[in-house]
């Protein structure tokens, strides 16, 4: 069985105009977690509660075995923290960070630095000020990786970047999974970011996180079946059934709970099903945060 390297228990956090509810959440050593949720829905409160800048108002967190914020000291260590309002000095050269964070961390890779350097097209020496929004983004990443830290906590890190440096940055954190004791919390908006680099995906939405589960089994129980009723028939709803959309005569049926025997049942009731289609990563969330909603509102 592997470690835990992160773990929320029962977390909350009221602010006048938003909360964060009872967030649930465990990542075992080596996992890559995708943390989807549109802007707004708690996703940097949540990693800001993990990283100690944030005091939770109820619940436990702890990153490897440490409980946060109490020993946050010894808990970042460990952690390699990159958001998007992260602020470096700008009056100071890339190469100046570099030497500071490298006096502080033991674990700095200076080797690793360079070819991050040349990967990133990034000159450590240009001021900081003089670096567009992507190079600054890519030095953030530059400074967490190259301390070889057992956790990345990723808040949004590709927003705002131009395709080509998108590519890169998602290459560079592709490379950083090669090492299976690295763990890495990877926060965004971006369905197609996240689906790339993923195992593990969890959805949060408006302060709750919603669901959470392996990628491959969302991708394989998610799926969405076109379906032609003739007149005078009713279409059954099945279990696993999220959403019904389109016509009396010409229904579309999005499911949860795949399996061979949906198919059946349909066939059996007297419909007749022309497709079963599967859905990116970006439907099922969009799914599943509709359905969720409703399930609240009613």
């Amino acid at each position: 069985m592997k470690n835990i390297a992160v773990e929320l228990k029962g977390v909350g956090k009221d602010y006048p105009h938003f909360r964060l509810q009872d967030v649930n959440l465990k990542l075992e050593t080596g996992t890559v977690m995708g943390f989807i949720g549109a802007n707004g829905a708690g996703k940097s409160t949540t990693l800001r509660i993990l990283m100690g800048l944030v005091h939770q108002d109820r619940g436990e967190v702890t990153v490897f075995g440490s409980r946060m914020p109490q020993q946050q000291a010894l808990a970042k260590r460990d952690i390699g923290y990159v958001s998007e309002d992260l602020r470096l000095y700008g009056t100071a050269t890339l190469g100046w960070h570099m030497s500071y964070i490298r006096s502080i961390y033991p674990g700095w890779d200076s080797a690793y630095a360079a070819h991050l350097c040349r990967h990133f097209d990034l000159n450590p020496a240009q001021k900081i000020k003089g670096l567009s929004t992507g190079q600054r983004v890519k030095a953030s990443l530059l400074l967490a990786f190259a301390r070889r830290p057992r956790l990345l906590v990723l808040d949004e890190p590709t927003t705002g970047l131009d395709p080509v440096a998108r590519h890169e940055v998602l290459e560079a954190l592709m490379e950083a999974m090669r090492d299976e004791s690295r763990t890495i919390l990877f926060s965004s908006h971006n369905t197609h970011d996240v689906e790339q680099i993923s195992d593990q995906i969890t959805f949060i939405d408006r302060g709750r996180v919603i669901e959470s589960d392996d990628k491959e089994t969302f991708l394989d129980r998610w799926r969405r079946f076109r379906l032609e009723v003739p007149p005078g028939v009713c279409l059954p709803v099945l279990p696993g059934t999220v959403a019904t959309s389109g016509s009396a005569r010409l229904a579309v049926v999005t499911t949860s709970r795949y399996d061979d025997s949906l198919a059946a049942a349909y066939t059996q009731a007297g419909v007749s099903v022309k497709s079963v289609d599967s859905m990116t990563l970006e439907e099922i969330f969009v799914a599943n945060v509709h359905s969720k909603r409703e399930e609240v509102a009613a």
